[in-house]
């Protein structure tokens, strides 16, 4: 079993507030630091800026006050390469599924024909590769969401983002890929933030989970879940994992509470 290492910072934010155009503050003071191989988990009420931090950090959206900074470039290491995944699939749909899996490299001048072993690496890896000349409208919920993985994979990234991937699938199909995901943490080495809004969810994958107060987020509780890796089924059903859902989903009420109450 893999017990929770503290490795060095990945990605550190300070002070992060945004404020949208129309006037609502979306999060206000928000700081937070990722590091090295952590499955953290963004938890809270719709609303409380969740997304909204995840995009910063992707920097598809600019901070209105605070910074967001990479140690690890300062000390000369490689420059962060991040991966995304949204909520919904987001498949071009007329296109085959190796293609869909190849736009990110094809946006970086990488042609068919280069990219055509990672891509098809990327497909292999969770499960798809039969299905690389297949259209979106031929799969499943699961599958497209499997392609999106791939996707971001397909970068081959040290952070992968990930803005609550499976909230609109089946129980079933949601632990299968809850699974698979932690599973290909493992096997790559990610460093993973993952937006959700499930207490269950949250515990089953996370090594810490930061939980959000409602508009205007900012972090109210961390909590680290100390059971170890890799994560069975079983867990699901001991008596640790249910202890710790009642910590969390306390933690989650008092985050539904008025800011002047907190």
């Amino acid at each position: 079993m893999t017990s929770h290492k503290k490795g060095p910072v990945v990605v550190s934010l300070n002070g992060i507030g945004k404020v949208f155009e129309n006037g609502t503050t979306a999060l206000d003071d928000f700081s937070l630091d990722v590091r090295e191989g952590e499955f953290v988990s963004l938890l809270g009420p719709s609303g409380c800026g969740k997304s909204s931090a995840l995009r910063i950090i992707a920097g598809l959206s600019d901070p209105s006050t605070g910074t967001v900074s990479w140690p690890a470039e300062r000390s000369g290491q490689e420059e962060h390469v991040l991966g995304f995944v949204f909520q919904e699939p987001t498949l071009m749909p007329w296109a085959t599924v190796f293609a869909n899996v190849w736009l990110p490299l094809r946006l970086k001048g990488v042609s068919r024909q280069a990219a055509r072993d990672r891509v098809m690496e990327a497909l292999a890896t969770v499960g798809l590769a039969d299905f690389a000349e297949d259209f979106p409208r031929q799969l499943s919920g699961g599958m497209k969401m499997r392609v999106s993985i791939a996707r971001a994979l397909v970068t081959r990234p040290k952070v992968l983002l990930m803005d609550e991937p499976f909230a609109a699938l089946d129980e079933i199909t949601r632990f299968k890929l809850n699974n698979d995901l932690l599973h290909l943490q493992k096997t790559f080495g990610w460093t993973v933030l993952f937006v959700t809004h499930s207490v269950f969810e949250s515990v089953y994958l996370s090594s810490r989970i930061v939980v959000m107060a409602a508009r205007p987020g900012r972090v109210i509780r961390e909590m680290e879940i100390d059971a170890p890796y890799p994560r069975e089924d079983s867990f699901r059903t001991s008596a640790e994992y249910s202890q710790y859902c009642r910590e969390v989903s306390d933690a989650l009420h008092g985050a539904l509470e008025p800011a002047d109450a907190l």
